[in-house]
């Protein structure tokens, strides 16, 4: 069974739940690529994938999905046939949009949503509308030009600190008296030899995926620790 392992540390029960909920994943990039990876080997048995690019060389450094073998193809077909390879029982939404206040979609079949967009407008939209149906969202801060995976942290967009991005998106989210926002962000300054471009690397973006992916899961299953 491939996930019995995982069975050993949530129940049966939790296990089988997970297979029932759907995630949506808008970005499929570095990290929301991994996210994609890590809920999918964690047994979430329904997704919604939203990406409007293509895979690139220039991916090839950070994203799970980017091979020279997988070169321009669409981002959400490469993440769901790896999906489908990991569990061929998954059943999966592909959306090759560029997701904007003007795009057509019903959050509210979703049962927890995750934010991986790098466009500000988008992820606040993606927030907004997930919070208007009352559906768990968890955002993705800047992981570009970062290195150390040790400054990740996962807090509500209130109490973040030192990231630009969250700090647009706080104020952005406060003004618009939208609160109770979970995100993982970075409290490491920029580094970066070139400031006109954004420097990235294999494993803070990856990092930072499989912390969103584990808040998903242990929210979906109301996890509490060993707390009676």
């Amino acid at each position: 069974m491939e996930f019995q392992r995982f069975e050993m540390q949530i129940g049966k029960e939790n296990l089988a739940k997970l297979n029932t909920q759907r995630v949506a994943i808008f970005g499929l990039g570095g990290v929301g690529g991994q996210v994609a990876e890590t809920l999918s080997r964690s047994g979430i048995g329904n997704f919604t994938l939203v990406d409007k690019d293509i895979i690139d060389t220039t991916n090839i450094n950070r994203q799970i999905i980017a091979l020279h073998s997988t070169l321009y193809a669409k981002k959400v077909d490469i993440c769901a046939e790896r999906i489908q390879d990991i569990n061929p029982n998954t059943r999966i939404e592909k959306l090759y949009v560029e997701f904007n206040e003007n795009t057509i979609l019903d959050f509210s079949q979703f049962d927890y949503v995750v934010d991986a967009v790098d466009d500000l407008n988008a992820k606040f939209e993606i927030i907004k509308r997930a919070k208007l149906v009352g559906i768990p969202v968890i955002s993705a801060m800047g992981a570009g030009n970062k290195l150390d995976i040790t400054a990740l942290k996962v807090a509500d967009i209130e109490k973040t600190n030192t990231c630009p991005l969250a700090r647009i998106m706080r104020e952005r989210l406060k003004k618009a008296g939208i609160s109770g926002v979970k995100c993982v962000f970075s409290t490491e300054k920029p580094v970066c030899i070139d400031s006109k471009t954004i420097s990235s690397n294999a494993f803070v973006p990856a990092v930072m995926g499989i912390m969103i992916a584990r808040e998903v899961v242990l929210d979906l299953i109301n996890y509490k620790g060993n707390e009676k």
